[in-house]
């Protein structure tokens, strides 16, 4: 195994040079790391992993206290082995396995490989979790504080159909809208279409139809509010 190991580093160390779209497809990940980190709290550490160099490998690390690594770490033995394992089994990631960090803290952790346009893998993104922290303490990063609940809770429509989306889009603005007292009755058309508008909605394919036939107006004059909205939008 330790052999095994040794030749992957070597034709790794031997024969990487990277072009640059690889490592624009490398960057295009550190939104991903980020995101992934800040989902699963501190105790989620996310690596990302160039293949160019193996003894520096770490190019974007998220919450590294766990481990203790930075960027411009080294890659390590376990990283090489999964991507043999990812190779071997023509897979994209790696099984979940458990580690133990230096300290005695254990972490689950999966392993991605990042590959480029050739199939060729050129990144790994390494994700472990610190399951050796106390119970309160992971669950706490992911519970709403009273402060996420009175700023950053929103609803979300999980639909299964682009219809059933719309629908209640739709419906939902309907009711806030119809719940304003500042807004005149013959304007409400008009203003649920504005937030719609800026829901995001109208990139939907069709939603134009469907949010007038909910409406019961024409898809010119919902073409018309969107139009209003976006000169007005324009002058600003």
């Amino acid at each position: 195994m330790l052999l095994e190991l040794d030749n992957i580093e070597n034709e790794l160390t031997s024969s990487n040079t990277f072009t640059d779209e690889d490592h624009r497809i490398l960057r295009s990940y550190d939104g991903v790391i980020e995101g992934i980190a800040t989902l699963f709290g501190k105790q989620c550490e996310v690596i990302l992993h160039s293949l160019e160099s193996v003894d520096r490998s770490v190019i974007k690390i998220e919450n590294g206290f766990n481990t203790g690594r930075v960027e411009g770490s080294p890659i390590t033995d376990l990283a090489l082995k999964m991507l043999q394992d990812i190779s071997a089994q023509n897979k994209q990631c790696s099984k979940a396995y458990f580690t133990q960090t230096k300290d005695g803290q254990m972490m689950r952790s999966m392993t991605i490989a990042i590959k480029n346009r050739s199939e060729r893998t050129i990144g790994l993104i390494c994700i472990n979790i610190n399951i050796g922290a106390s119970f309160i303490d992971f669950v706490q990063e992911l519970l709403p504080t009273p402060e996420t609940r009175e700023t950053e809770l929103s609803s979300e429509n999980f639909a299964t159909t682009v219809e059933e989306l719309v629908d209640r889009s739709v419906e939902e603005t309907i009711a806030d809208i119809n719940n304003r007292t500042d807004i005149a009755n013959n304007a409400k058309n008009k203003h649920i279409v504005i937030s719609l508008h800026q829901q995001g909605i109208f990139d939907i394919k069709d939603a134009i139809n469907m949010v007038a036939e909910k409406l019961n107006i024409s898809k010119h004059t919902v073409y018309l509010y969107i139009r209003q909205i976006k000169s007005d939008e324009a002058e600003l």
